[in-house]
């Protein structure tokens, strides 16, 4: 069921965390590169953390399919089987960049190559498990089909493969909260389908991950639904919504990166699009936060000069002094960083190479992440907010850490590997 990869030979150490009232693992959509969320796994668990709650949407949605419906021993071997199952192996051509001798200029053109080569497969082959080429495909203007026909790709094999690798009586047993996003095609809202609001199925994680025109639209209960990441690419909203009042620690996996390079060409200019439009909501509820935190501590430094007997007496008050209080939230932020090789096809290039370098770099990355074990410290309540992210430059901070910290008279600029 599974095969190795060139992992580091470094693990992280399990760890006692600090006392938090929710864990929770946040999954943005992103295809092929979601195995980088399925490396990441693999280093939680060998942190022995567990999550008591999980959100995806798309590729993301899938793998919490997988990990929740699995007992925590056996997720990382079921994720490994998934991965496996859905992605090319090597054909005629194999590994083209074991052709060149690694560290030359070959190498770096050979592993494109391979790269390119695999995406066209998945573009006219589809990928096992997954989506097939539908044929034939509906013609425009001739006739009105249902919408669960207009795609190019028929996902029917992904339900069986769901079924192969994930437990949905585990997945609705309530032990873990699951939730996974989907666009309403006929109202373009967001929902939220939680598995302890209702029973999940196949279909509910196969339409968070249904990306039009490619897929096709899944009916659920009468209407249909495409994927989540039309509306929002990162379901941290959802997670946040309940945290009032609670020390929650986030583990939100990002696969794309809102930085990058200027684009040189017109499949530059393709690939920089994706990753700004599918980044960009990571970036805008990160600020929200902060915004909020900055505006409870405002509150509570007005409270301090209202009398005690008053807030006492006064329902507005202490409505005021329970939004002030808060809560703290730590988000450890694990964004994928592209590959020199990769191009704008990135998110359908599932060879089983390029698989297991993501898997590998999302393991690496936690692993990296649980060597600052200072960042898993709960924040204080004054504080409230605060984020971490391996790949951030050295002695910089994104600019709602910059705000809290000066809020708070803190100056100090935070190191990060």
């Amino acid at each position: 069921m599974s095969s190795k990869t060139n992992k580091p030979a470094r693990q992280a150490e399990s760890f006692m965390l600090p006392r938090y009232d929710e864990i929770a693992l946040v999954l943005q959509g992103g295809g092929a590169l979601g195995s980088y969320q399925a490396g990441v796994y693999e280093g939680l668990a060998e942190a022995g953390v567990e999550p008591h709650r999980i959100a995806g949407v798309s590729i993301g949605a899938l793998n919490t399919a997988i990990i929740a419906g699995n007992p925590p021993e056996k997720r990382v071997e079921a994720l490994r089987g998934f991965w496996n199952a859905i992605c090319h192996q090597r054909g005629w051509l194999g590994n083209l960049s074991a052709w060149a001798l690694p560290g030359l200029d070959q190498h770096e053109l050979a592993r494109r190559w391979a790269s390119m080569i695999a995406a066209g497969r998945a573009l006219t082959e589809g990928q096992p498990g997954f989506f097939a080429p539908r044929f034939p495909l509906p013609l425009a203007g001739f006739s009105k089909v249902s919408p669960s026909e207009v795609s190019y790709y028929n996902t029917a094999a992904l339900k069986e493969t769901l079924l192969a690798f994930a437990d949905f009586d585990r997945i609705n047993d309530g032990g873990i909260c699951v939730s996974v996003g989907a666009v309403n095609v006929r109202t373009g809202n967001l929902t939220s389908f939680v598995n302890r609001k209702m029973r999940l199925t196949p279909e509910h994680f196969m339409a968070s991950g249904a990306l039009p025109p490619g897929f096709p639209a899944v009916e659920i209960d009468g209407e249909f639904y495409w994927d989540g990441g039309l509306v929002s690419n990162t379901p941290l909203t959802e997670v946040l919504r309940d945290a009032d009042q609670k020390d929650t620690l986030v583990f939100q996996v990002d696969l794309w990166s809102a930085q990058g390079n200027l684009p040189g060409d017109f499949l530059d200019v393709t690939e920089r699009a994706k990753d700004i439009q599918y980044s960009s909501r990571t970036r805008a509820v990160t600020n929200m936060l902060a915004e909020r935190q900055r505006n409870a501590c405002f509150i509570k430094e007005l409270l301090k000069h209202v009398p005690g007997s008053v807030i006492k007496a006064d329902p507005l008050f202490r409505h005021a002094q329970r939004l002030a209080d808060g809560s703290a939230i730590n988000v450890v932020h694990l964004i994928y960083r592209n590959k020199s090789y990769e191009g704008h096809y990135k998110d359908y290039e599932f060879s089983i190479d390029t698989m297991n370098e993501h898997w590998d770099s999302g393991l690496e990355d936690i692993r990296d992440s649980f060597a600052h074990r200072d960042w898993f410290d709960v924040p204080s309540r004054d504080v409230g907010f605060v984020t971490h992210d391996v790949h951030r430059a050295k002695g910089t901070l994104p600019e709602s850490d910059k705000r809290l910290r000066e809020l708070s008279g803190d100056s100090r600029e935070e190191e990060a590997a």
